[in-house]
């Protein structure tokens, strides 16, 4: 799976996650895409909320709050602008059917918000883009997750095209209790799935995040803020500042270093070990040359580098071509 130019199969791809934490200042929304990038980030992601679109009429006060914190298209344009300008992919989570065509102009994946993966409208909107797909899978189990795959892929094949899903294992309480994050439905995401999996994370910190890269997650979405006191608006105090933002993209870097390719190798690094620690086959006794060599012959001390333990096969019955002094390596060029 492949995202503007990220490959899934070899990156970890560490989301932004700014959301709502601008709370309407534009301005501020712009500071938070420079620093996302600063720190080392390769997305940000917004939110595009019609309120009247999301929440009831019988909820003034929620209402009132998310026009607040809504931006137009235009701004949005200006946005995606401003993280293109800083070399950072431009995301936003559409929470209605009515913003993905225009937004589809400005993002190359949709994300969909754990609250709506079992919106089905919406799922097909996003679908019939044909662009990858972000499913937050928070709140859901197997059969709604499969569920939601089946409308995106349903909707992207009646247009002709085709979808590639990511899950995103996530719980949705903010903050999420350490004893709750089960870390390991990454792990079940992806084999039952097949799919990529990454994590939503809402707990407290970046230790949670990081681990899931062990655990095979491929894509990482953190909530952000460039203060965690801004406000009393609740995403500040479970998001990374800009410092833990950093931290995290570096030891998620480390985290892929130090995972590997899985290959059991000897690896680079361990050559000068294993000429040294290895065993070779050497003379037990000093021999004069013509002497035919049995098993009672031999040795197997260090450093390695000569015949190894096992490949004593390759000198029995051979005659010694010259003398050979005790503890001395016995080589395949010593015998006749």
């Amino acid at each position: 799976m492949i995202i503007d130019g990220i490959d899934l199969t070899t990156d970890v791809l560490v989301i932004a996650e700014i959301g709502n934490n601008h709370e309407g200042d534009f301005g501020l929304a712009g500071e938070m895409v420079h620093a996302a990038a600063a720190a080392g980030a390769q997305a940000v992601k917004f939110q595009t909320i019609l309120p009247e679109k999301l929440v009831s009429a019988q909820q003034p006060a929620r209402l009132e709050q998310l026009a607040r914190f809504a931006f137009s298209s235009e701004q949005f344009v200006e946005l995606a602008g401003i993280a293109r300008r800083n070399r950072i992919m431009f995301l936003s989570t559409p929470f209605s059917p009515d913003v993905v065509p225009w937004l589809d102009e400005l993002v190359p994946a949709f994300k969909i918000a754990s609250g709506d993966n079992n919106y089905d409208p919406l799922l097909k909107a996003v679908g019939a883009t044909g662009k990858p797909v972000i499913l937050s899978t928070g709140m859901a189990g197997m059969p709604e997750i499969e569920h939601a795959c089946r409308i995106v892929e349903s909707a992207a094949a009646d247009c002709g095209k085709r979808s590639d899903i990511a899950l995103l294992h996530c719980v949705s309480a903010y903050p999420t209790p350490p004893e709750q994050a089960n870390l390991r439905a990454i792990q079940t995401l992806a084999g039952k799935s097949g799919r990529v999996v990454g994590y939503s994370d809402h707990t407290l910190g970046i230790d949670a995040a990081v681990l899931s890269v062990a655990l095979g997650a491929r894509i990482i979405e953190k909530h952000f803020t460039l203060s965690k006191t801004h406000s009393d608006f609740r995403d500040h105090a479970l998001s990374a500042d800009p410092a833990e933002l950093a931290e995290l993209v570096r030891r998620v870097r480390l985290a892929q270093t130090l995972l590997g390719s899985g290959d059991k190798i000897l690896q680079v690094a361990e050559k000068p070990t294993a000429a040294a620690a290895r065993r070779s086959i050497v003379a037990r006794e000093a021999f004069p040359a013509g002497h035919l060599l049995s098993s009672g012959d031999f040795d197997w001390l260090r450093p390695g580098g000569g015949l190894a333990p096992g490949q004593e096969g390759l000198l029995l019955g051979r005659r010694l071509s010259r003398a050979v002094a005790r503890g001395e390596m016995i080589t395949r060029d010593m015998v006749d």
